[in-house]
């Protein structure tokens, strides 16, 4: 996810009536509205190789990945927000209060940043552990060239996971599914920050 910033308090209501008109993305929890700052295009490119190769790999499977302008409702915790990349299995299901709104993912993936680590691996897990329908999680770290996968067991715990990196694969048992990690960074060299210029004094 890319950064996020409070901003104000607001019910649940104004929050979805707000969302509609807004043209920023905005988190929610507990009243409190949270402006998120657009990524990187390392972050955009890691993303954009993501939905493509999942998209590849679940065709034809009934499950179907959609982009971080998708809208995911957490019903245990009251967490909106808006992943990296979504995938759904079989029906979407609608919050009753929002039609655009996504309740049942079972695949979710975060484009990790310096900023957003520890939410994405902290808080933001246990939220997104509470969704009934969920199956995955995927982390993706630019900047480590990593990919990590959690696992929901059959007796409800989550796997630990061993990062695959570059030149490795991850397996997704849930999907029958591999994901390639040089696949994920293709091309990633070109959308990555240049490196500072050398000192003059130095």
């Amino acid at each position: 996810m890319s950064g996020a910033v409070q901003t104000q308090r607001m019910s649940e209501e104004a929050y979805l009536a707000f969302e509609r008109e807004a043209s920023e993305r905005h988190e929610y929890v507990n009243g409190e509205v949270y402006a998120m700052a657009g990524g990187s295009m390392a972050h955009a490119r890691v993303a954009a190789n993501t939905i493509v190769a999942l998209q590849l790999r679940l065709r034809g499977s009934g499950c179907m990945p959609t982009t971080s302008d998708q809208r995911v409702f957490v019903p245990g915790t009251g967490l909106y927000t808006y992943p990296d990349v979504s995938v759904v299995c079989g029906e979407p299901e609608r919050h009753p209060k929002d039609k655009e709104t996504l309740t049942n993912p079972t695949l979710l993936v975060e484009v990790l940043s310096p900023t957003t680590e520890g939410y994405d691996r902290g808080a933001k897990f246990v939220h997104y552990r509470s969704i009934p329908s969920l199956r995955a999680y995927v982390l993706i770290s630019p900047e480590a060239r990593t990919v990590e996968a959690f696992e929901r067991r059959p007796d409800g715990a989550w796997s630990i996971p061993d990062p695959a990196g570059p030149g490795q694969s991850l397996r997704l048992s849930t999907f029958d599914l591999e994901l390639v990690a040089d696949e994920l960074f293709e091309d990633l060299d070109r959308y990555l920050p240049p490196p500072p210029p050398p000192d003059a004094a130095g």
